[in-house]
C-alpha cells in the first residue's frame, strides 16, 4: 500500500518500472520541503522488499520494519539520522558517511531482496562526500537502490544528478490534504485551515508538533513588531543561538512570519478572502491599520533576503540583527491603542 498523498505522477513511473523490472540503480526526489519525498522513498524501498503479490502491501514484517527504520537493509543518511552526539552540530553530509554507505552497499542484502540507500537532504553532500558517492554511483553493485532526496537540485553536483533518475514531486491541492485530514478524523474547520498553512506539502499538515508550535511562533511575532530596539536584538542573538543548534527550526519560524506578512499585504490590498492564517483574520485586519503596503511589501522581501541568506551559511546574529532592523514601525496612534493578540484554536 503506497501511503503518500497525491503525486499520481510520480508514482505512476515507479509502479510502471517495478512492474516491468527496468527500476534505476539511483533516484533524484525533487521537491519542497515536506511535500512527501521520504514517504515515497521509504514506499519504493517497501516495494522493493515486499514478497506480495501486489508491493508493496504495508502489512508483512519486512514492510513493518521499513517503515520503523528498523530493515537491516534500508539505511538513511543525512543531518538528522546519525545515532552519534556529533550529529546535531554537522552542517553537512561528511565523507565519512558516504564512505560506511559504500562499505555497507558492497555486502549482500542481510534479510531483503534489495539494499536502499536513502540520502535525506542531500544537497547537503559535502564536496569530498559529492566526490565519494559519485563513484558508487558510476560502479553500481548489484541489488542496490539509492535514494537522494533534496528540495534544490541546484546545489548538487551536475555529475551526481546526470547519474540518477529525476523523480519531480510538485505541492498538491489543498482538497486533497483537507480529504486526507478529515479521514484521521481532524475536524473540517481546522482541516481547512491546516491544509492552507502547509501550502501543498502533506508533511506538515499531519505534524501536530508543527501545528502546537505556530502559537508561540505567532506570539513572537507580535512582541517583536511592539518591541524596542533593544528586545529586538537581544531575540536576535537568541534566535542566532538557536540557529546554530537546529537549523529547520529557525527556517520554519521565518516562514511562518512570510506568510503572516503575506497575509497582511493581502489584507491591505483588499483581499482577505485569500489569507492563509485564516483564523487570525480578526487580528491581521486590525494589524494592517497601523501599516503602509509599501511598509508591508519591503519588510516581506527583507524576510525572503534573510532566510535566503542564512541558507548560504551567512552569519546568522547579523543576517536576523538586519532582519530586527527593518521591521517597520506601527503609526504612534495604533501602538498605543493596539490590543491585537494572536488566537489559535486546536479545535
Amino acid at each position: 500500500m503506497w501511503t503518500i498523498i497525491g503525486q499520481s505522477r510520480a508514482l505512476s513511473l515507479l509502479k510502471r518500472s517495478l512492474e516491468k523490472g527496468s527500476l534505476a540503480h539511483a533516484y533524484l526526489f525533487v521537491g519542497p520541503a515536506h511535500v512527501g519525498k521520504m514517504t515515497l522513498a521509504l514506499n519504493l524501498a517497501q516495494a522493493l522488499n515486499c514478497k506480495a503479490a501486489e508491493p508493496p502491501c504495508g502489512q508483512c514484517l519486512s514492510c513493518q520494519k521499513i517503515a520503523s527504520n528498523k530493515h537491516a537493509d534500508v539505511q538513511i543518511i543525512g543531518l538528522n539520522h546519525n545515532d552519534s552526539s556529533e550529529a546535531s552540530s554537522r552542517v553537512e553530509i561528511g565523507i565519512d558517511q558516504i564512505r560506511q554507505l559504500q562499505h555497507s552497499a558492497h555486502l549482500p542484502p542481510f534479510e531483503g531482496s534489495c539494499k536502499v540507500f536513502i540520502i535525506d537532504r542531500a544537497e547537503l553532500l559535502s564536496t569530498e562526500a559529492a566526490n565519494c558517492f559519485l563513484k558508487t554511483l558510476e560502479e553500481p553493485a548489484d541489488k542496490v537502490v539509492f535514494i537522494l532526496l533534496t528540495s534544490n537540485e541546484r546545489l548538487l553536483p551536475v555529475t551526481v544528478v546526470s547519474r540518477c533518475q529525476r523523480v519531480g514531486l510538485l505541492p498538491i491541492a489543498i482538497s486533497e490534504i483537507e480529504a486526507a485530514l478529515e479521514k484521521k478524523g481532524v475536524t473540517s474547520e481546522k482541516a481547512k485551515l491546516v491544509a492552507r498553512l502547509s501550502h501543498g506539502c502533506p508533511g506538515w499538515a499531519l505534524d501536530a508538533h508543527w501545528f502546537q508550535q505556530r502559537t508561540e511562533h505567532l506570539e513572537e511575532l507580535l512582541s517583536l513588531i511592539n518591541a524596542d530596539g533593544e528586545e529586538r536584538f537581544a531575540y536576535a542573538a537568541r534566535l542566532a543561538a538557536q540557529f546554530s543548534r537546529d537549523r529547520e527550526l529557525v527556517h520554519n519560524k521565518l516562514d511562518l512570519w512570510l506568510d503572516c506578512w503575506r497575509d497582511l499585504m493581502l489584507v491591505k490590498a483588499g483581499s482577505s478572502g485569500s489569507v492563509t492564517n485564516i483564523d487570525q483574520l480578526a487580528a491581521l485586519i486590525d494589524l494592517a491599520r497601523g501599516y503602509r503596503l509599501a511598509q508591508i511589501t519591503a519588510f516581506l522581501n527583507c524576510i525572503r533576503v534573510a532566510d535566503d541568506q542564512l541558507r548560504q551559511n551567512a552569519n546568522p546574529q547579523l543576517v536576523l540583527e538586519v532582519l530586527m532592523l527593518n521591521i517597520p514601525e506601527l503609526e504612534k496612534r495604533s501602538k498605543e491603542n493596539s490590543a491585537i493578540q494572536f488566537e489559535v484554536n486546536y479545535g
